[in-house]
């Protein structure tokens, strides 16, 4: 770091080399070093950029830090680099238009701006959704026998979304994979990602969790009161 005010702090291959490194999760000592960059206007400009091109590249191409920096941006900065950011990627960093079976915009905002509880019932609505495009009934909830109609492509996107916009907390891959940690035991993964309150499953909306600073895996929800069978498969879906 340097007290000189026209030097950066970062240079662009430094700014470059932390970009590329793909993160599972944001921890806080990364999310500093985003803040830094993102104080410097020089900086700012190379870091914006970088997520602008990994963006256009495809739709999956977007990483987790690449929607921390978005959100950052729009959280902070002033109103002429928000409108920038906003022109070169108006959707956020996945451009959901391109996606063949459902448009996902409404959903990644949400995300954006942390609206964790109106994306969460969002998110059963458009599992909702897809299942009815293929089988033509309608649908509140979803049973095991539906997950075959949920296409891989949706459910990647769905939980993509999710973590990206979470710092990589949130997500059904998230779920599965603390799932699969405690031995594939319904039990534990309720207690770890604080599903129960003294060992009952907790009453929703009012005693979960909807900020980022809920635990790992916490979000989304999905059918929990409805038993573990259509989780089991969901899980099953997820080859990521």
């Amino acid at each position: 770091m340097t007290t000189q005010k026209n030097k950066l702090a970062f240079t662009e291959k430094q700014i470059i080399t932390i970009l590329t490194k793909n993160y599972s999760i944001i921890n806080p000592e990364i999310e500093k070093i985003i803040d830094q960059i993102l104080i410097n206007k020089q900086e700012r400009e190379i870091i914006i950029n970088q997520i602008i091109k990994r963006s256009n590249l495809n739709n999956n191409s977007a990483r987790i830090i690449d929607g921390l920096i978005y959100q950052k941006v729009i959280e902070t900065s002033d109103k002429q680099t928000i409108k920038q950011l906003i022109q070169k990627l108006p959707d956020g960093v996945i451009n959901s238009t391109k996606l063949k079976n459902i448009n996902y915009q409404i959903l990644q905002k949400l995300l954006i701006n942390k609206r964790f509880e109106e994306a969460d019932k969002l998110t059963q609505k458009c599992l909702c959704e897809i299942v009815e495009l293929t089988t033509n009934n309608k649908k509140n909830w979803l049973y095991f026998t539906d997950i075959q109609f949920v296409p891989k492509e949706d459910l990647f996107i769905l939980d993509l979304l999710w973590k990206i916009y979470s710092k990589g907390k949130f997500g059904f891959s998230i779920q599965k994979k603390i799932w699969i940690k405690n031995n594939k035991k319904w039990d534990k993964l309720w207690e770890k990602i604080y599903w129960l309150k003294q060992g009952v499953m907790k009453r929703y909306p009012q005693e979960f969790m909807w900020t980022i600073d809920a635990p790992e895996g916490h979000l989304p929800l999905f059918n929990q009161l409805r038993g573990t069978q259509t989780l089991y498969y969901l899980f099953n879906n997820i080859e990521w």
